[in-house]
């Protein structure tokens, strides 16, 4: 690996687990499940979806941003959140965005679905009122403002782009993020991404497309925190949820030249579409895009110690994703880890969250369980389905695969 090699030097995530890095990994490694009852929004009788993922109030937290006029211009959570995760990274990472390297600073903090709330909400206010939207109703609703919000804060004046790629998301800016440092077109970058689509109209949207949560007509499906099942036999669907991450690359010269810590690299990536269907994956093109990570990262699939796998829990993408790693790895898929066990699908947001956890994982040589799993006699997996389990980790492989065909493969190194 050369001087250009991406390196993490700073990591942090809200997610349904929690608001604090040591809550959420210590709920996910105790297997413990954030999907409850959906509040977000008034639910009435017939609305067709009841349970989500949600993340607990942040207004609290003493930062400046979360003034109340700030709130109140910047009303649709991505903001806060993102900024929020954003700021603890970088107290983490150890690193001063001053004059020196500002330009230097990359943002591809990003999201799938961004502030459309803002928008409806405006059109309500409209339509019930017959009041002009607030002046920052367009802005809150521009998912390239995100990136900007973040850039505003931080001082980071160099490239910034919004790599939006639905649920992909997350680790898309990761890759652009490590084409930047590769491209020597950026020092650090400030990668992730962040979605809050708990709104009427999107979560009731996924379930007129029988993507989200159906229990079964007849059957005593259990609690909110058993919905969420990835690669079961039982799996009906994902639970919708929300959240942010945020990781920080440097290039290794610059993190050594500055004295930052970090223990965690990108090894290698790949990206392709499927050029098949707006929802249905493209088997051929998943499977591509795993073994081109893999390839990128000079390594031979055997080396890879563990999988973090996008798994939402469809019945098809499931199915596809066990096949294309079944057909990689040649039969001999390592241990398999599905977080939107217990976090659900915070669409963009869920890859960001779920490498954060790899990493972490790698950090301490442990794999939190995949929950409410049972065996699909379809597709054989080691899905540490028993609870934690301490395993050495130099090399784990993270996909995630987004509507439209959008595939991102990376594999992270220990250091």
């Amino acid at each position: 690996m050369g001087s250009r090699t991406s390196v993490i030097i700073g990591y942090d995530a809200i997610s349904p687990l929690g608001i604090t890095m040591e809550t959420q990994w210590d709920r996910a490694t105790r297997g413990e499940s954030g999907i409850g009852m959906l509040t977000r929004f008034s639910v009435g009788p017939d609305f067709p979806v009841a349970i989500a993922g949600q993340v607990e109030d942040i207004d609290h937290l003493p930062y400046p941003f979360l003034k109340p006029r700030e709130r109140a211009s910047w009303s649709s959570p991505v903001f806060r959140h993102a900024m929020v995760t954003v700021k603890r990274a970088l107290e983490i990472s150890g690193l001063e965005i001053g004059p020196d390297i500002a330009p230097r600073v990359a943002v591809t903090y990003s999201s799938a679905v961004g502030g459309l709330d803002a928008i409806l909400d405006a059109d309500r206010r409209m339509i019930r009122d017959g009041r002009l939207p607030h002046p920052f109703a367009n802005p809150n609703s521009c998912i390239n403002m995100v990136g900007g919000k973040i850039s505003m804060m931080t001082g980071a004046t160099g490239p910034i782009t919004s790599t939006i790629t639905a649920c992909a998301t997350g680790l898309t800016s990761m890759i652009i993020g490590s084409m930047l440092l590769e491209q020597n077109r950026a020092d650090v970058v400030i990668c992730g991404a962040v979605d809050f689509a708990l709104v009427e109209p999107i979560v009731a949207g996924f379930d007129t497309m029988n993507g989200s949560y159906h229990p079964k007509e007849g059957v005593e499906e259990g609690t909110p925190k058993e919905a969420s099942r990835p690669f079961s036999i039982h799996r009906r669907g994902f639970v919708l949820s929300e959240g942010a991450g945020c990781v920080i690359i440097a290039a290794r010269e610059i993190a050594e030249k500055k004295g930052l810590e970090y223990n965690t690299e990108i090894a290698g990536w790949a990206m392709t579409s499927d050029a098949h269907h707006f929802v249905s994956p493209n088997l051929e093109a998943v499977k591509r895009c795993i073994a081109e990570s893999i390839a990128h990262a000079g390594i031979r699939p055997a080396d890879i110690d563990a999988v973090n796998a996008h798994a939402a829990s469809t019945k098809v993408g499931d199915k596809v994703e066990f096949d294309a790693l079944n057909a990689v790895f040649n039969g001999r898929i390592p241990p398999v880890t599905a977080n939107k066990s217990l976090i659900g699908h915070a669409m963009g947001a869920s890859s960001a969250i779920e490498s954060i956890f790899a990493i972490k994982g790698m950090e301490e040589d442990k794999l939190p369980p995949t929950i409410n799993y049972r065996p699909d006699p379809d597709m054989e997996l080691d899905c540490v389905s028993e609870g934690e389990r301490m395993l050495d980790q130099e090399y784990v492989l993270k996909n995630a695969f987004g509507f439209g065909g959008c595939n991102a493969c990376v594999v992270f190194r220990r250091v």
